[in-house]
Formats: structure tokens, sequence, C-alpha cells
């Protein structure tokens, strides 16, 4: 499997539950987001310890001698947007502006965050400060005479942690390989909305290995399945990610997933939401109002680009989403 391949798989999972049908700001279900994969301020998560302020991903390595393991951690950065009406006063906050003919709605987006770790021999440890400073951007907004009517404002808090990445050997040709995320974030105070603003949300960690393969967690083979549960996993779950029978690359992912996941090639794109079924949201975004297609217009970029992709797709890719069965050998079976 190709890294871009591979991307495409994490990024789903990055993007998993980031905004749900109907994708809209005033739907009840997308008024409590970032569900997977937090690691929250530690101030936070001693008061809600549901709410881990560390996760941990191990797994097995076959090595060869000279092995070496690369750690890429991703998650999402909540980015507030503000929106603002210019006045005498200056720059007034508003729920949502409106100039020439688009509408500005405050709300949240996220940017994606990356920590690399660089390769890593087996026996060796690394650690990676992860520092993250606050900032605050604006984006002018044009009325149709090219004078500033306002802007959107994003802001973003500071966040601070570190990556903990060892490859201990536990046996000759065996090493087990762990990525520990702590999020060290100073705790802003407030409610559960708050806390999101410093904490990495949507964590996952992508390893890759040169010189050695891992091992499924899922299915080890029956001499490594002690030293495999003896591997220590929270908040995530390590997967083999590649074409079947490739051992190279893991994803230890917040959601469960089976080894070597797939994007189905019938999906148009990214819908955000993995347990329903690609045809069923084309075909509701479409019945969708045009009060409500401009709401989720409105809502988000993401949200647009989906809409914008859905209204665009042909008698010929709608028919590709009704469904195909891959496993006829199974069932011959």
């Amino acid at each position: 499997m190709t890294a871009d391949a591979v991307r495409a798989i994490a990024d789903a999972v990055l993007y998993e539950g980031y905004l749900l049908w109907p994708y809209r700001r005033s739907a009840t279900k997308n008024r409590r987001r970032w569900t997977f994969g937090g690691v929250y301020p530690p101030g936070h998560a001693e008061a809600h310890p549901d709410d881990p302020c560390v996760m941990r991903a191990a797994c097995l390595l076959e090595d060869g001698g000279d092995a070496t393991v690369e750690v890429q951690v991703r998650f999402l950065h909540v980015v507030e947007r503000a929106v603002g009406r210019d006045g005498p006063a200056g720059l007034a906050l508003v729920d949502e502006l409106t100039v020439g003919d688009r509408r500005f709605l405050a709300w949240e987006e996220a940017a994606e965050r990356e920590i690399g770790v660089p390769p890593l021999p087996v026996g060796g440890s690394r650690h990676v400060p992860i520092a993250i400073p606050g900032d605050r951007v604006e984006e002018d907004l044009l009325d149709p005479a090219g004078r500033r009517a306002g802007a959107i404002v994003r802001s973003w808090e500071p966040l601070d942690g570190a990556v903990e990445v060892a490859a201990e050997r536990v046996a000759d040709g065996l090493a087990r390989v762990s990525v520990t995320i702590a999020n060290g974030s100073a705790s802003s105070g407030g409610d559960r909305e708050a806390a999101l603003r410093r904490t990495f949300c949507s964590t996952h960690a992508v390893l890759r290995a040169r010189g050695g393969a891992f091992v499924s967690q899922t299915d080890p083979p029956r001499a490594l399945r002690d030293a495999a549960a003896a591997c220590r996993n929270e908040g995530c779950w390590p997967v083999l990610v590649g074409e079947p029978g490739e051992r190279q690359t893991v994803l230890a992912s917040p959601i469960i997933l089976e080894d070597h996941p797939r994007i189905a090639p019938e999906s148009p794109g990214d819908l955000f939401d993995g347990g329903e079924i690609d045809q069923l949201l084309v075909l509701n975004i479409l019945s969708l109002t045009d009060a409500e297609k401009a709401e989720m217009r409105d809502t988000d970029p993401r949200a647009r680009e989906i809409l914008e992709r859905t209204e665009a797709l042909t008698p010929e890719q709608l028919m590709r989403l009704h469904g195909a069965i891959r496993e006829f050998g199974t069932a011959r079976r």
C-alpha cells in the first residue's frame, strides 16, 4: 500500500466524528463534538476520569537485528471561529454575519497537528516535546464594493505535552514498541468545551518499521500470544495497515479497526461518519431543503466541500454507491 493510501486511512480516523449528518451547526449531535481519541489537560482529567490525559500504544516488532521504528503522532487542535462586524467602536463579535451573498457563522474548526519522532533503533528510547503556541488571526470580509465589513477571527489555545517512544527488546529477534502521548497543557478551567480547546483531539499514531515487521495485536501467532497480551494499550488499538500480508506499518487508532483496513473504492470522499453507509448519507444530503443546504454550506468549509461534491455526483457514481460484494470466495466455501 502506498504512503498516500495509508494517509487516507489515517485521515479517515483523524476526522471521524468531526461533523455528523445533517452537517449543520444547529443539529443537536454537532453540539458535542471531538468524541474520539481525546487526550485532555491533566487538570480536567483529574476531575473527569473518563477523559484521560495520556494515550498509550504498544505492539510487537520482529527484529532482524538492525530494525528501526519511525513514529508520527497526529491530532486535531480545536480552533474557535468568531465572526465580527466592523463598527464605530471596532470589531463587534456576532453569531452570524452576512456580507454580500455570503453568510458567516461563528463555530469551531480544527487545525491538523503532527509530531514526528525520528527513526529509533531497537533498544533505544526518545522523548519529543509538544509545544504549540496559542495564536489569533483575522481574515478580512469585504463587501461587494471591496470595503472591509467585518472579519473572521480564528484563535487557538496553547498546547503542551510530550511523546515518548521506546523499543525494548523482550526476546531474541523480538521487541516491544511503545508510544506514550501525554498532554501537559495547563487547564483553562470551566466546562468540557473549555477543556477541549487544550485537548489533543482524534489522537492517533502511525508507526513504520525498517528492517523488521510488526506483529498483529489482534491475531498474534500462537508462540507470541503471551508477549502480545503483555502490551499495554490505553485509548487506542494498534492494527496493521497496508496490503494484506504487509507488516511494516501500524496505525494506533482510537477507533477499533481490523488489520489492513481499506477505504471503499466506491466512496466519493470522506463523510466523517464511518458508522453510516455512504449511499444513505449522500441521498439524505441531496434531499435537504434549500435552507438546510444553506446552513450546511455556511457551517464549516468541510461541510461545504461535502455538499458541493455530493451535488456534483453523476448518476453512474450514485449507482456505484448501491453496494458491492467482494468476498465471493468466502461465500462459496
